[in-house]
């Protein structure tokens, strides 16, 4: 495959987990929160079972525990992003999980003592002031909904911290297959114990459901591996970036969410810093070699 090919297919994968936010509103029209979980993740690992299901017969016990831990993880995420998004607008949701970016060297500095980047830093400041900027209203008062969007991008990073680690000794595939089944399992028991789980009862609520399931899913989780073979992590970091405009796209275009000029400014700065802590951070931790290089070229 070509790179322009992947990177074409990143972009569709990115789309996809931009719409991903509007889906998930609609889809709490008409059900419960662990409800929309269980059946997004319950369909989505049917799909990928049955797509994969001769690479599956070779799940040993450590890949199974891997996918059960990385599975809470996953319910983590999108818990609270659920919740969330019953008091946050798309956009703002977009905007603050992105930040998982910005959580990823922070935590990798916290929990394994490695060290971070400059770029890093002055990302992690801009997106930190783009978060006052995004979610503080004139009374300094932080909507509920923002808090629980800003601890999924938490949640999100602990999940690749741990996901990096698994797949060193795991095979890859099976472990984001299973990790989509534990996280729908463990939503659906969630679902029977505080909810009474269902079936979705109008139009909307199986759009959002099938959307959900196969598109953000399914097609996600399956197409950003086969596709990052082909292209740089520092290119998918930053097609990775586009999530936060798409669901700002979509919020604007199908629900008619807007932004202040504050929330603009501050959604800026989140991206900008999203985009310095991954694009300028890769370059700095660049090999020695290839940094001489690149002098050398700038001295000609």
């Amino acid at each position: 495959m070509k790179p322009l090919k992947a990177e074409l297919m990143l972009i569709v994968v990115t789309m996809f987990w931009g719409s991903s936010y509007l889906f998930m509103k609609m889809g709490l029209g008409t059900l419960g929160e662990f409800n929309l979980i269980a059946l997004r993740f319950g369909l989505a690992f049917i799909l990928a079972a049955l797509l994969f299901r001769k690479r599956l017969r070779s799940v040993d016990a450590r890949t199974l525990k891997y996918g059960a831990l990385l599975g809470f993880l996953l319910l983590g995420v999108f818990t609270c992003i659920t919740f969330g998004l019953k008091t946050t607008t798309t956009s703002n949701a977009g905007f603050l999980v992105a930040l998982t970016v910005v959580f990823v060297p922070l935590l990798d500095v916290l929990i394994f003592k490695k060290k971070v980047a400059p770029p890093q830093i002055f990302g992690a400041i801009l997106a930190i002031a783009g978060i006052g900027l995004l979610t503080l209203n004139g009374s300094l008062h932080v909507q509920p909904g923002d808090l629980l969007c800003i601890l999924a991008a938490i949640f999100y990073a602990v999940q690749i911290l741990v996901t990096s680690r698994a797949v060193k000794s795991s095979d890859s595939l099976n472990i984001g297959i299973l990790q989509l089944g534990f996280a729908g399992g463990y939503a659906l028991i969630l679902s029977a114990v505080f909810e009474s789980p269902a079936l979705p009862s109008t139009l909307p609520g199986w759009i959002a459901i099938l959307a959900l399931g196969i598109f953000c899913s399914a097609c996600g989780f399956i197409l950003q591996p086969v596709a990052q073979k082909y292209t740089t992590p520092t290119r998918t970091g930053l097609i990775f970036a586009l999530e936060p405009v798409f669901a700002a796209f979509f919020g604007y275009w199908f629900a008619h969410e807007q932004l202040s000029l504050q929330g603009y400014t501050g959604a800026a700065l989140v991206l900008l810093g999203i985009i310095a802590s991954e694009l300028l951070g890769r370059l700095h931790f660049a090999p020695f070699p290839a940094r001489m290089l690149k002098k050398r070229r700038a001295d000609l």
